[in-house]
């Protein structure tokens, strides 16, 4: 007998907390599946009504009532359409689980519990839930559907349940984070699970910022050949309709396909989706940027401009004594490009008075870096009064590379709600902006060209105290990403001496590192949820 579904993939964007709020936007949802799309299930994305991740809120008792509440009011609204959706539950036993229910009819008929918790990387799910040990096995239009959610599937097990059960279709949810490689590995772990289990894999992601994390979408449907049938964009919110039909076995009859995006694409679009989120899903309404003409800022500003609107961005160009006329104008010639407005502050008058205030405690005693770190904090000064005045976010504008190595100034040019380049590398940094002025070229040429240097003293460039960046950044790369012994990284070509001067300066910095706003994560070893470090430690490198 042949068998017809309709799935609906509901790739929507949460607010972590805002349990009203999901459960609103998935009643909507539901109904917009079921009238405007004729499906017959909609499908919504891992801990849809709470949001991912919720970390501690899932320890408040307090919560699952709330949760309990908003699951009733979705499940009055499950008529003339089925509806997955995924949410934490407390269990009878005060055990809690990342949980789905089947909702058919007004009426649950399927609940399940994730089995495979992760614990690594940016996940601490084994801190919050139990693991379920049952197969999630249920009906729809007579189609015998398997039910996963997220890391249930990068393991063979719960595929080998649901074959063993003779599932016709798997169907996971997932809350499955960006990171610059993760599109390739999604699909080939999907692509190997729908062999083994010799059925379709119907994989819903959510989209959107929370706090570090990106989530970017791009839900799938694949065939049980591992061919990736059906792909929904990258980036957005939208519904995506998936047909099935077979006899006995099924295989996705819709295509569609993502178009293809660079590894620049990507990491822009996340950026822009990150600093967006961030932006919104805390209140603000704009942002202000200290803009130097060189092109960390420069990349931010677009960013900026990108992710809300050049109406609600503001620069500020704080120029100092050591500051080029070359840096003022290309800086006021990238906001005119965006039609950012820009104001001009000096930093002389304050910068003065400090080295005056000072001048007794300083009496005999060289310049040094304290004076350049005094101008780097009058500048975070002006732009936190800017921003409290103003109610908008300072977004910092350092890139990996300098927050690696300590090259960066405390309460200086670290302030700021959200840190967007936190986890660019320097030379990232000039790749994308190459990708964004072919989009169209907005960042001045000179910007591009000019020596990095933080013009915090006469005649001064990065390279004086810093490796050359293709250097740093593949030495930052080995250690940090890789976790290289300083010996490997040596025996790969590079300077002992610079190998060791670079871990060392890293090793020391953490402390700078612990009080840095977040920032979007876009690597797998991003400062923070995946790179934990004591500050306060005798593991000296070089004496492993």
């Amino acid at each position: 007998m042949s068998q017809k579904l309709t799935l609906v993939m509901a790739q929507l964007n949460f607010l972590v907390g805002d349990i009203e709020g999901n459960a609103a936007k998935i009643i909507a949802h539901i109904q917009r599946a079921r009238d405007d799309f004729k499906g017959d299930v909609v499908i919504f994305p891992e801990l849809a009504i709470t949001g991912y991740p919720p970390e501690d809120l899932l320890l408040r008792p307090g919560l699952y009532s709330r949760v309990r509440d908003a699951l009733n009011k979705i499940t009055l609204q499950a008529t003339g359409i089925d509806v997955i959706v995924g949410f934490p539950w407390l269990d009878e036993d005060n055990s809690r689980y990342n949980a789905l229910a089947h909702i058919q009819d007004q009426k649950i008929i399927t609940f399940y519990y994730k089995q495979e918790l992760p614990n690594y990387s940016v996940f601490d799910e084994e801190r919050y839930f139990s693991a379920g040990n049952t197969v999630g096995i249920t009906t729809i239009k007579n189609v015998r559907i398997a039910l996963s959610i997220c890391e249930d599937l990068w393991f063979p097990r719960v595929m080998e349940k649901a074959k063993s059960e003779n599932a016709q279709l798997m169907i996971s949810i997932n809350a499955s984070p960006f990171d610059m490689h993760k599109r390739e590995i999604r699909e080939e772990i999907m692509a190997k699970r729908a062999q083994e289990g010799n059925m379709p894999i119907v994989y819903v992601n959510t989209v959107g910022g929370q706090d570090e994390l990106v989530f970017d979408g791009g839900s799938m449907a694949l065939n049980p050949n591992g061919t990736v049938q059906h792909h929904a964009p990258f980036y957005e919110e939208i519904l995506e309709v998936v047909q099935l039909s077979g006899e006995g076995s099924l295989s996705i009859t819709s295509a569609r396909q993502a178009p293809p995006m660079s590894v620049e694409a990507r990491i822009y679009n996340a950026l822009v989706l990150g600093t967006r989120d961030y932006i919104a899903k805390n209140g603000f309404n704009s942002v202000v940027i200290g803009l130097s003409g060189g092109i960390d800022s420069a990349l931010t500003l677009v960013i900026a401009a990108d992710a809300i609107g050049a109406d609600h961005v503001e620069a500020l160009l704080m120029p100092s004594r050591y500051t080029a006329e070359i840096s003022i104008t290309s800086a006021q010639e990238l906001a005119t490009n965006l039609g950012i407005k820009n104001h001009l502050i000096s930093i002389e008058p304050m910068f003065q008075a400090a080295l005056d205030s000072l001048a007794t405690e300083f009496a005999g005693l060289p310049p040094d870096i304290t004076e350049e770190n005094i101008q780097a904090r009058v500048r975070g000064t002006i732009l936190m009064a800017v921003s409290n005045k103003s109610r908008a976010i300072v977004l910092s504008t350092g890139n990996k590379s300098e927050l690696s190595v300590g090259y960066c100034t405390l309460y200086g040019d670290m302030v700021g709600g959200f840190a967007v380049l936190k986890d660019i590398p320097k030379t990232w940094v000039y790749r994308l902006v190459d990708y964004r002025n072919n989009l169209n070229k907005v960042i001045p040429q000179i910007i591009v060209d000019r020596p990095p240097t933080a013009e915090l003293a006469n005649n001064q460039l990065d390279q004086d105290v810093l490796p050359p960046y293709p250097i740093l950044d593949a030495i930052l790369e080995l250690y940090i990403e890789q976790d290289e012994t300083w010996e490997n990284i040596v025996a790969k070509g590079y300077d002992k001496n610079t190998v060791l001067k670079v871990i060392r300066m890293i090793d020391r910095n953490e402390y700078k590192r612990r009080q840095a706003p977040v920032g979007v994560r876009v690597t797998q070893r991003a400062f923070g949820r995946d790179r934990r470090y004591p500050i306060t430690s005798g593991f000296l490198t070089g004496q492993e």
